[in-house]
C-alpha cells in the first residue's frame, strides 16, 4: 500500500469536506469480445484474518478480480504483486463495500497482499494453460501502448528532475519567493505520471505524502513537507536535508523509470483510480492545502490519464468504438472545464478562490470521465 493514495471504493458515494457529493463508479469487469478467451474470475475476500484468493490458481490470460469486505475495519485494501511491484489493487474497500480490477496474467507465482491482516500475504498462481493469446494485431497495438507509456514516463521524470532541482536550489538558498514560484511547475511532472506512481514503491510516499499519510510527522519528507514550511510555517529552517532527500528520491525514480515496464491494464486501472481520487478526495483541496495549487495537479492528472487512454485507444476502439468515442468527448469536457481557471502567465488560479459550486461542477465532470474509463481494463486485457 502506498499511503499517499486515498481512493474511494467503487459503488460508494463520498461526502467530501467542502460539502460536495460525488457519485461512485462502475465495475470494471467486462465481457470478452467474441473470439477472446473468457476472463478468469477471482474473488478476494478481505477480512481481519487475511485475503486468500478464490481460486488460488488460474490459467494465464485475462483475469477479473473482485474484492469484497464483509465486516473488517482494519483491512481495507488488496493488491496483486510480483517481486514487490504492485500490478493491480483496490484501496479503501471499507466494510460492506466491494471493488474490481482486471489484469492480463502471465504464468508465474504472485502475491495477494492485504496490509493489516493477521496473515497479510497469500500466494496466487497462474499456470500456462490459458486460452488463446490476443491476436497479432491486438498484441502489437498493446505492446506499442505500453512502450509508448514507458517513453512518456521517462520523459516526464527527466523534466521532473530538472524542475525539482530548480525548486530545491531555491529552498537551499533560503529564497522562499523563488521556491514558491517553482513548487507547482515541478510537481506537474510527478502528477502527470501518477497513474503508475504505485510502481515506485516507497519512493511515492517519500516524494508525495501528505501529513495525514505518515505515522511519525518527524519522518515526513517530500514536496508537501516543504510546501508546509513555505506557506504555513513561513520559514525554511531545517528544510535543506528535506530538499536534498527529495533530489535523491527523484534521481532514484529516474533510474527506476528507465527499466520499469507496464502492462495495459496497469495504465487503465491507474488512470481510472486516479480520476476517482480527483473527483472525490482531491477536489476538496486536501492535497495542496497550504499552497492551494490544486488546479495544477488536477490538470497534470488529467494529462497523464489522457496519455494512457490515447495509447490504449487503438486497442479499445477495435473492441468498443463507442466507448472510445465517449471517452474522447469526456476528456475534452474536463479539459475545457479546467481551461477557464488558467491565468495569463500559463498557470492556474488559486484553488481557495474556486467556489463550492464550481468545485461540484468540476467533480461531476471528472467523475463522469472516471466511470467509463474504469471499463477500459476489462476491454483490453
Amino acid at each position: 500500500m502506498t499511503p499517499t493514495r486515498f481512493r474511494l471504493a467503487c459503488g460508494a458515494a463520498a461526502l467530501v469536506s467542502a460539502g460536495l457529493l460525488a457519485a461512485g463508479c462502475s465495475d470494471s469487469s467486462q465481457q470478452a469480445s467474441p473470439g477472446d478467451p473468457a476472463p478468469a474470475a477471482v474473488t478476494i475476500e478481505i477480512s481481519d484474518s487475511g485475503c486468500g484468493p478464490r481460486p488460488a490458481i488460474v490459467p494465464s490470460g485475462p483475469v477479473n478480480f473482485a474484492v469484497t469486505n464483509a465486516a473488517s475495519v482494519k483491512v481495507t485494501e488488496a493488491e496483486i504483486q510480483s517481486g514487490g511491484k504492485i500490478l493491480g489493487e483496490k484501496e479503501n474497500i471499507t466494510a460492506g463495500l466491494d471493488g474490481a480490477f482486471s489484469l492480463r496474467m502471465e504464468p508465474g507465482t504472485y502475491s495477494v497482499y492485504c496490509p493489516g491482516a493477521a496473515k497479510d500475504t497469500w500466494t496466487f498462481t497462474v499456470d500456462g494453460t490459458g486460452g488463446a493469446a490476443p491476436t497479432a494485431t491486438a498484441e502489437t497495438s498493446l505492446t506499442a501502448a505500453t512502450q509508448g507509456y514507458h517513453d512518456y514516463v521517462v520523459s516526464e521524470v527527466a523534466q521532473l528532475q530538472t524542475a525539482t532541482r530548480t525548486f530545491t536550489d531555491a529552498v537551499r538558498a533560503g529564497n522562499a519567493d523563488a521556491a514558491k514560484k517553482a513548487f507547482a511547475p515541478a510537481r506537474v511532472h510527478y502528477e502527470s505520471i501518477e497513474p503508475v506512481a504505485e510502481s515506485f514503491g516507497d519512493l511515492d510516499p517519500a516524494i508525495d505524502a501528505r501529513i495525514d499519510d505518515v505515522a511519525d510527522p518527524a519522518q515526513w519528507t517530500g514536496f508537501h513537507r516543504i510546501e508546509k514550511a513555505l506557506w504555513a510555517d513561513n520559514s525554511l529552517a531545517g528544510m535543506v536535508p528535506i530538499a536534498d532527500k527529495l533530489d535523491a528520491d527523484v534521481a532514484t525514480v529516474k533510474d527506476k523509470a528507465g527499466t520499469d515496464t507496464y502492462q495495459p491494464a496497469e495504465l487503465a486501472n491507474g488512470a481510472s483510480d486516479l480520476l476517482t481520487e480527483v473527483s472525490t478526495s482531491k477536489v476538496t483541496g486536501e492535497e495542496d492545502r497550504y499552497s492551494h495549487t490544486d488546479l495544477w495537479d488536477f490538470a497534470a492528472n488529467i494529462d497523464g490519464a489522457r496519455k494512457a487512454f490515447e495509447l490504449l485507444r487503438p486497442a479499445l476502439a477495435a473492441k468498443d468504438p463507442d466507448l472510445a468515442q465517449q471517452l474522447e468527448a469526456r476528456f475534452t469536457d474536463v479539459t475545457q472545464g479546467l481551461a477557464k481557471y488558467r491565468t495569463t502567465d500559463g498557470g492556474y488560479q488559486d484553488y481557495s478562490a474556486v467556489t463550492d459550486t464550481d468545485k461540484r461542477s468540476l467533480a461531476d465532470s471528472v467523475n463522469a470521465l472516471a466511470e467509463p474509463l474504469s471499463q477500459i481494463a476489462g476491454k483490453v486485457v
